[in-house]
């Protein structure tokens, strides 16, 4: 059994997901344990989801969005940063430490900043151990 950490992160398909993609077009690497799905906006995301990924056997879970101001969708990223949120003060009823989740605002052009996200995200991850799951 692999000791990798498994990561999942929901990306916003007009930034956040650019900004993988341009991670991957300028080779920059990220550990292989972090899978993406593509969202049309952060505010689509919703509480269920984050903690489906945590029951189905996440170790931790990444959402990224536009930065404040530039949502596709004009305001996606506001109710985003509220659910967020309540989604951070939630996880501890549940037994995971809010720590496993992490939220950051990344545009198409910051590959940069995606692929050190992930980086810092994927070690704080390794650092807590698998999460611990009631059968």
């Amino acid at each position: 059994m692999s000791d990798e950490p498994k990561i999942l992160g929901f990306c916003c398909n007009w930034c956040s997901y650019g900004g993988a993609d341009t991670a991957g077009t300028a080779r920059m690497q990220y550990p292989s344990g972090v899978r993406i799905i593509r969202v049309m906006c952060s505010g689509r995301i919703n509480p269920e989801m984050i903690l489906k990924a945590f029951k189905e056997g996440a170790d931790g879970v990444f959402v990224g969005g536009c930065h404040i101001g530039d949502c596709h969708y004009d305001a996606g990223n506001y109710k985003w940063r509220r659910r967020a949120k309540f989604i951070k003060d939630l996880l501890p009823e549940f037994g995971i430490d809010e720590k496993r989740f992490r939220f950051e605002w990344i545009s198409a052009s910051e590959g940069d900043k995606f692929q050190k996200t992930m980086v810092d995200f994927y070690d704080a991850i390794k650092k807590l151990g698998p999460l611990e799951r009631s059968t």
